[in-house]
């Protein structure tokens, strides 16, 4: 019976310390070529950690709010930003836990990237500024809007997210799931098979671009290199997302707020109609646009159309 339990803790161990082998090396491997790191990164020393952004232009202040997903970063808007600089003021951060900016081992939610984005315009921009956001940041940046509606201007929202997904919190087994992905070694290896290339070149065919020849390898790579820097910690932001933690009911703050607000669609997007028609119902100003043929990510798959839109609206 000894031997028998000294060969299981001896496998065991071995299993653990090739695991372990195996995050590091594909850490190393997907920050090796060291794309979001340049001369134009800034840094907005923030309580919870240090947020990395760039700015760019002159002229009234517009902040590019990123989404959600594994991979995203600000580099989500780069087709766009040198386009604006003539009349606007560009920034373009990266949300704590996410691409540069510092990934702490803490529980991310709705109401810290509210904080967050609040204190960046008083902090950082210090003027009444007009937001460019995506998918599941755009409830935050309403709640912000909402509770700070001095220092918000005009909002574009792309691809909202459904408002029935936004309700659905926590439970007890998304509390489970956000353990078991926090946990060292075993969790971050499950992070890690999550966010491979080959998932990230998935979600891209599947759900970010509707002409997948439109796709480039630089794309790809760039998701892949936010998704992993930070090591171990890149994968608390995950933990959160995926477990529901960084939902919330945004009913009441979407009914009040009376800024500007257009909401773009990828016209081949499943239900997003029938997503921004809700978000219609509860704030009937809201006005709203299709681009043809894109998918989740229309300011990388078709730059013009969006800047089109954001250029008439602003």
């Amino acid at each position: 019976m000894n031997k028998k339990l000294t060969t299981i803790a001896l496998l065991s161990g071995s299993s653990i310390a090739a695991i372990h082998i195996i995050n590091r090396v594909h850490t190393s491997l997907c920050t090796v070529k060291n794309l979001l790191n340049n001369s134009e990164n800034y840094y907005y020393d923030w309580r919870f950690g240090k947020i990395r952004y760039q700015k760019k232009g002159s002229g009234n202040p517009l902040l590019f709010i990123h989404d959600l997903t594994i991979g995203s970063s600000n580099y989500e808007f780069h087709r766009l930003i040198n386009n604006l600089t003539e009349k606007h003021e560009v920034y373009s951060i990266d949300l704590l836990g996410y691409g540069l900016s510092d990934k702490p081992s803490i529980t991310y939610t709705n109401n810290l990237y509210e904080q967050l984005v609040s204190d960046f315009i008083k902090n950082v921009i210090c003027k009444k500024t007009s937001v460019v956001t995506t998918g599941e940041s755009v409830p935050f940046v309403i709640m912000a809007c909402h509770n700070n509606p001095e220092i918000f201007s005009k909002i574009i929202c792309i691809n909202p997210q459904s408002l029935y997904l936004q309700n659905q919190i926590p439970s007890k087994q998304t509390g489970l799931l956000k353990f078991f992905i926090e946990t060292p070694i075993i969790g971050t290896f499950t992070y890690h098979i999550l966010s491979t290339k080959a998932n990230i070149e998935k979600a891209f065919r599947e759900e970010y671009f509707y002409h997948p020849e439109e796709i480039r390898d630089k794309y790809i790579y760039n998701y892949l290199e936010a998704a992993h820097l930070g090591g171990y910690n890149s994968k608390y932001a995950f933990a959160s997302y995926a477990s529901k933690y960084m939902n919330m009911n945004i009913l009441h703050e979407l009914k009040k707020i009376d800024n500007s607000i257009l909401m773009i669609g990828g016209a081949e997007k499943e239900d997003i109609r029938t997503t921004i028609e809700n978000y219609k119902y509860y704030n009937a100003a809201i006005e709203d646009v299709y681009i043809p043929e894109t998918k989740h990510l229309p300011q990388l798959e078709a730059p013009d159309a969006i800047l089109d839109q954001i250029n008439m609206f602003l």
